[in-house]
């Protein structure tokens, strides 16, 4: 078991260390890089997963709403913390709330339970992203607009994805080719730029970073537990909650914490330790689901 699950995380960590190398030797400049992930190669991911004649949104209905019951518990668990230690909430909460289901949560569901786990973690991964482009920018700025969501790329490329599936729309093989390849592209370059982002993350917060690092996981594992007490889902998809629980928390909850000026060097100190945690609770969370 112990050399299984070192298979299935070595990728992942050895692209990210590889990142934070380059990042600390080379200081690359990913910003356009990262933007074209964004913008093209992770919507490519998601249409080409939801836009599969094979994939029915009616299948994972009921692990859309136990994703959000997910990510909402989170931040209820947050907010309670964050009162009880003193830290601001619209610090702490959006860590705690959103996870690394991209850069993290993607590549270890295909790699632990093979390409037919890419379209239900898609579906993950969509709606805590749809959450974290609305109210997690709201929670932040309330003056932000959340019905502007739509605007984003991934947001489009999951409607658009949706719609096609639903029609019943089989896209040209050689154009779903082309849209599958540039899908490809995205999860390792999540990996490799969340390794360059690291080095530019300072730690000013040990403490809090370190509380989060463990608040996150730990209660994310017990929140999902308790979820999957209320919905029956499929084997393969009960064990994807488990391991989008113990996810640590996304890399843009720093982006939006600068962005809106609300304590970036805390979250950065709670992002860049929780992902160093993952190397901790990955493992504990693969052991707990794989046969």
């Amino acid at each position: 078991m112990l050399i299984r699950i070192v298979a299935i995380l070595f990728p992942l960590f050895a692209l990210t260390a590889l990142g934070y190398f380059v990042g600390r030797r080379m200081r690359p400049d990913l910003s356009h890089a990262n933007k074209l992930n964004m913008d093209v190669f992770i919507p490519a991911l998601v249409f080409a997963a939801l836009a599969n004649k094979e994939f029915r949104i009616a299948d994972f209905s009921v692990l859309a709403v136990a994703t959000l019951v997910m990510v909402v518990g989170t931040g209820v668990v947050g907010y309670v913390l964050a009162r009880f230690s003193g830290v601001a909430p619209k610090t702490f909460v959006p860590p705690m709330m959103f996870n690394n289901s991209g850069n993290l949560g993607l590549p270890t569901a295909v790699l632990a339970f093979g390409d037919a786990a890419l379209a239900p973690a898609v579906v993950m991964f969509m709606v805590s992203n749809l959450l974290h482009f609305s109210f997690g920018a709201w929670l932040l700025d309330h003056r932000i607009k959340v019905w502007t969501v739509w605007r984003v790329p991934s947001v489009l490329a999951t409607f658009a994805g949706l719609a096609v599936g639903a029609a019943g729309i089989e896209v040209w093989p050689p154009l779903m080719l082309a849209i599958k390849m540039l899908g490809d592209i995205s999860i390792p370059l999540m990996l490799f730029a969340l390794g360059v982002r690291l080095t530019d993350s300072r730690i000013a917060s040990i403490g809090l970073g370190l509380y989060a690092a463990i608040a996150r996981p730990v209660a994310g594992m017990l929140l999902s537990f308790a979820v999957l007490q209320f919905f029956d889902l499929p084997p393969q998809e009960r064990a994807l909650v488990i391991v989008f629980g113990a996810l640590p928390p996304a890399v843009l909850n720093y982006i939006f914490a600068e962005r809106y000026h609300q304590e970036p060097e805390a979250v950065a100190s709670m992002v860049l330790i929780g992902n160093v945690a993952a190397v901790v609770f990955l493992p504990i969370a693969l052991a707990m689901v794989l046969p």
